[in-house]
């Protein structure tokens, strides 16, 4: 079994969004090629709520998933379809905008607000597929310990252990990995023709035989051997420091579909683009207003 390797890492950039919410910005328009079929990830830790409390505001979205992972901090949510609540410490949002959904993400106060926002592409064919949203309690999320490391399945399955969430349209693999200092961990169970990157949230982190060290808040995307080596499977290789580390490995089989992007709308074509920015200013965006039952 070969070894995927590092063959790219994305540092991206700060950001201020929403009504004046300071973040890092990932993954973007610029890493959507590479990275399909994830558009963005925004990711934000800070101990100053001046950093975010002014949150996201009411807002649309079209023809995309976006999922919510909270490590630290508290933020009220509402959507369209009558859903409202809280995200905690280990709790995930992850909302299936579909034909179209208006939300709202308020973060609080908090001693620290430590987590990520992901943007998974739909396909085509389910781009106006009708909204959803799941909310995943720290219970619902199994918890694998090992001889130097803890992993949290949210999405998708390890070792024989299924995540909370299935993945309707995209299967993602979304594992949240702590690994003790100087700990090497493999994981070999992600088929060789899907987009794998791991997201670093806090520590130092070597990945490949190359040893690629690569800082907090950045993303590695790993890159498959051929699969002409005989196995469908590629083996991820990675070391903390001394320190330890705390990491998103996250997968998914890429598209390859064209992508519009304008905003918080993700569609296939600009003319989709136009006829959902149209449709907000006929107020007729909204296609359901009940939720969808899971």
């Amino acid at each position: 079994m070969q070894k995927r390797v590092c063959s790219q890492v994305v540092r991206g950039q700060h950001a201020v969004d929403g009504a004046g919410v300071r973040l890092r910005r990932v993954l973007g328009l610029r890493s959507v090629k590479d990275f399909d079929p994830f558009l963005m990830l925004d990711g934000f830790d800070s101990t100053d709520p001046k950093d975010y409390i002014r949150g996201f505001p009411w807002h649309p979205h079209r023809g995309i998933e976006t999922v919510t992972y909270l490590l630290k901090g508290e933020i009220e949510h509402g959507d369209s379809l009558g859903n409202s609540g809280f995200i905690r410490d280990l709790q995930c949002q992850w909302m299936t905008a579909g034909s179209g959904i208006i939300h709202q993400e308020m973060p609080k106060a908090s001693e620290r607000m430590l987590g990520c926002q992901l943007w998974v592409n739909l396909p085509k064919k389910d781009k106006m597929t009708e909204p959803a949203y799941r909310d995943i309690k720290q219970q619902d999320v199994s918890v694998i310990n090992e001889k130097s490391a803890t992993i949290r399945v949210l999405s998708g399955n390890y070792n024989n252990t299924s995540g909370a969430v299935k993945g309707e349209y995209i299967h993602v693999q979304y594992l949240d990995v702590a690994l003790e200092p100087g700990s090497i961990w493999s994981y070999q169970q992600t088929s060789n023709d899907q987009t794998l990157f791991l997201y670093l949230i806090d520590g130092t982190l070597a990945a490949d035989d190359a040893h690629v060290n690569f800082e907090e808040k950045a993303c590695a995307m790993l890159m498959s051997a051929s699969s002409s080596n005989g196995s469908d499977f590629d083996e991820v290789l990675v070391k903390s420091g001394t320190g330890g580390a705390r990491f998103f490995l996250i997968a998914g089989k890429p598209l390859k579909e064209p992508v519009a992007w304008g905003g918080p709308i993700v569609m296939n074509t600009d003319e989709e683009l136009e006829e959902a920015f149209r449709e907000l200013d006929e107020n007729t965006f909204i296609k359901h207003n009940k939720p969808r039952e899971l």
